[in-house]
């Protein structure tokens, strides 16, 4: 079991794959990139399913999340889907993507045992789009989505951004369309992980921003506490029902009293909470054949020190030094 000081335990593993991405989101990285982690230093597909392995099997972690980057240019992302989703007990297996490849590989992530995914989607106006990703993408992302609804990778989760003069008004918009398409729909605050450290606090689009523009067009009922449990997301029944629409308030209403989260990077450090400092490394623990139960205790080492909050609500709050694409949605 994986337990912190505070009696948190993490249930929920997010695995790293890649950090590299084929979008160049302005709330993430800058127009040219970044250096990319160099391939001996990231976990072969071998070591990615073996650390699985030790959390499903040593660590009590029931849900594993494949993050990147965009963990679909993972080139044997199918064959460590399919391992793992082998493992007993058999853990449930979902990915967090921009989209742009599912057209061409959701059928075949599902043959091999994937769940469901989330999809990075902040607008439906394709020049927007580009604005938001220098890429000319916005068509790809949706195929991808309706091929991940075809394949059964349900429920199709959509995760939006909202950035102040770009893409704040289309709220309702976004909410239509996901309840027309059948996708669930939750709104980010934007999180301070760009790799250029530009994220201001002052002007970032909250949560009551977005609940505020979603009234203008939608009966909202939130759903009861009990109902939430260690879901990241709060959420609202919309119009009464069946459809849902979620809020992250990082933020502004941090969530870290209930957080069942460890984090695995594509270099192999275990990162205990998204805006931590430190890291904790696995890596050299596999390359020097530690056997599991040593992997096992020094997993358990970094999640025992766990802070009791991120510190994001707090104005002297300091950016990890690595940014999202690096760490891992």
């Amino acid at each position: 079991m994986l337990v912190d000081t505070y009696g948190r335990v993490a249930t929920d593993l997010r695995v790293s794959l890649t950090d590299r991405c084929n979008l160049r989101c302005t709330y993430c990285m800058p127009e040219e990139g970044l250096q990319w982690l160099a391939k001996p230093d990231l976990l072969t597909d071998d070591e990615i399913v073996r650390l699985v392995r030790v959390a499903v099997t040593l660590l009590g972690i029931t849900e594993v999340r494949f993050t990147g980057g965009e963990p679909l240019l993972r080139p044997g992302l199918t064959g460590i889907v399919q391992r793992c989703a082998a493992l007993e007990p058999r853990p449930r297996l979902s990915l967090t993507t921009n989209g742009i490849g599912l057209k061409r590989t959701a059928a075949a992530l599902a043959a091999a045992g994937l769940d469901r995914v989330n999809v990075s989607l902040d607008t439906l106006r394709p020049d927007v789009f580009k604005t938001l990703t220098r890429r000319d993408r916005h068509a790809d992302v949706v195929d991808g989505l309706q091929a991940a609804r075809t394949a059964g990778l349900t429920p199709v989760k959509i995760n939006t951004v909202l950035m102040a003069g770009l893409n704040d008004d289309e709220a309702p918009e976004l909410l239509a369309w996901a309840v027309e398409n059948a996708y669930e729909l939750r709104f980010i605050e934007q999180m301070p992980l760009d790799a250029q450290h530009g994220w201001k606090r002052e002007g970032m689009i909250t949560a009551g921003d977005v609940l505020e523009s979603l009234r203008t067009r939608f009966t909202l009922t939130p759903e009861g506490d009990d109902q939430r449990g260690s879901a990241p997301a709060e959420r609202w029944t919309v119009d009464g029902g069946p459809h849902q629409v979620g809020v992250i308030a990082s933020v502004t209403r941090p969530f870290c009293h209930a957080c069942d989260r460890t984090r695995l990077t594509a270099d192999g450090q275990v990162r205990n909470c998204l805006f931590a400092r430190e890291e904790t490394d696995l890596r050299a623990a596999l390359r020097s054949t530690a056997p599991d139960e040593e992997i096992a205790r020094i997993w358990r080492l970094a999640m025992w020190g766990k802070k009791a909050g991120s510190g994001l609500d707090d104005p002297s709050f300091l950016q990890p030094d690595r940014p999202m694409s690096a760490i891992g949605g």
